[in-house]
């Protein structure tokens, strides 16, 4: 029995994480969110409520679940007690079951304004970020200028560094956009009242975990957004803030040795919110029915999704860096009734293969793709492998070629029990 479980999407974001989780949460005794921020967005259907989380773990919907919040994850406090009255309203009080590690790294409102100023100017390359100040946190911390949750309890302390940061970001509000700037007492009033109100959640996530897996308990580490969004190996600079692949171990503060096996999730087709080069798109009626029959529109910004058919060529990659055991395969029920379907497996591009995967610079990349014939019995709500269509498994099948690990796991649809079991972690 594997203990210890790594998740990870391996596409854009958006790979339907939050119904893997839901599956294997039955067999889980915690769930930690090592990285990023309120950028991701995972949806779940509980008690036939909508529920999209951004910062908490999914398997909070699991009462018997331990959930934790690890140190690589950056926090805006606003939307973090939002989303728990928001989960409170579904799943009663989540006090004792959530822990957010003191080393963690705080959202300021000077990091939300920079980052929409940035966006919103003529002069810069627009990112496609969500405006939500992931990045500029993350700068801080590297800047090692960081305000983290533990300063929050140190009044003395957090004027003085909360001083230095508006010295800072006011003088690149008032001289470089001619913004309003921001008032050290008040921002800081508002640290200390949600310090307050934060201290229940707070904790040493580390040793915390590390009695868990004395006690073999078993753990699962989930990722937000996907590999291709990696800040190192990724579509640079088209990517997140943080580190996806291997961000497990800083993210937590365990050995990398820890992590027994690393389910990697991708969808049938391939989908990308926001900037940024994506080499299968379709600017067709082939891209608009995918969109339309998969419900494409951003979990976290509403914005819609572009459409594409399956990279396999990015997807081989991704399973190599990230260490993936097994694959996750979502969505195939939204290429029912297709005639025929289209895997990329190679690029035609100046640059050889070698040198796009060594800097992921894909903005030139022509798919070369591998046509399938489709199915026209549904795979919709099937449960059972041996249910599928011949050609279903044959599409199946050339996915495990391609990325050269199994498909372990299937979704049919957008309901638990949608979902096809061949490999019981």
């Amino acid at each position: 029995m594997k203990r210890n479980i790594s998740l990870l999407g391996l596409q854009w974001g958006d790979e339907g994480k939050g119904k893997v989780v839901d599956n294997l949460a039955k067999d889980l005794d915690a769930a930690v969110r090592y990285q990023g921020g309120h950028n991701a967005g995972h949806t779940l259907i509980v008690n036939g409520k909508k529920i999209v989380f951004h910062l908490l773990p999914s398997a909070i919907c699991h009462e018997n679940i331990k959930c934790f919040i690890g140190r690589g994850v950056v926090v805006s406090l606003d939307a973090l007690f939002s989303e728990i009255k928001e989960a409170e309203e579904v799943l009663g009080e989540i006090k004792g079951r959530l822990r957010i590690s003191s080393a963690c790294s705080l959202i300021q409102p000077y990091h939300i304004q920079l980052d929409q100023l940035r966006e919103q100017s003529n002069n810069l390359t627009k990112i496609g970020t969500t405006g939500r100040g992931i990045g500029t946190s993350y700068e801080d911390r590297v800047g090692r200028r960081s305000i983290r949750i533990a300063d929050l309890y140190n009044e003395e302390k957090l004027r003085d560094k909360l001083y230095q940061a508006l010295e800072f970001y006011n003088s690149i509000f008032k001289n470089s956009f001619g913004a309003p700037q921001i008032d050290l007492q008040e921002l800081l009033d508002k640290n200390l009242k949600q310090a307050e109100d934060l201290k229940p959640y707070v904790g040493n996530v580390i040793e915390e975990i590390r009695e868990l897996q004395d006690q073999d308990k078993k753990i699962l580490f989930e990722g937000a957004q996907g590999a291709l969004l990696d800040i190192s190996l990724g579509t640079y600079p088209y990517v997140t803030s943080s580190n996806l692949i291997g961000g497990v171990s800083s993210g937590v503060g365990i050995s990398p040795s820890d992590i027994d096996y690393t389910i990697g999730i991708t969808k049938a087709y391939t989908t990308r919110v926001g900037e940024g080069p994506f080499p299968t798109e379709l600017f067709d009626e082939m891209g608009t029915y995918l969109a339309e029959k998969g419900g494409e529109v951003g979990a976290t910004t509403g914005r819609p999704r572009r459409c594409g058919w399956l990279d396999g060529f990015l997807l081989n990659n991704m399973v190599k860096v990230s260490g993936v055991n097994g694959l996750c395969l979502t969505k195939i029920d939204v290429l029912d009734g297709l005639e025929k379907i289209k895997i990329c497996t190679d690029y035609s591009s100046a640059q050889t293969k070698e040198a796009i995967i060594e800097t992921m610079d894909i903005e030139d990349a022509v798919p070369l793709y591998l046509e399938l014939d489709g199915w026209s019995e549904p795979t919709a709500g099937k449960t059972d492998y041996d249910d599928l269509n011949a050609n279903a498994k044959a599409f199946i099948e050339k996915i495990e070629e391609i990325s050269g690990v199994p498909v372990i796991m299937i979704s049919t649809g957008p309901k638990r029990e949608d979902t096809i079991i061949r490999k019981k972690i």
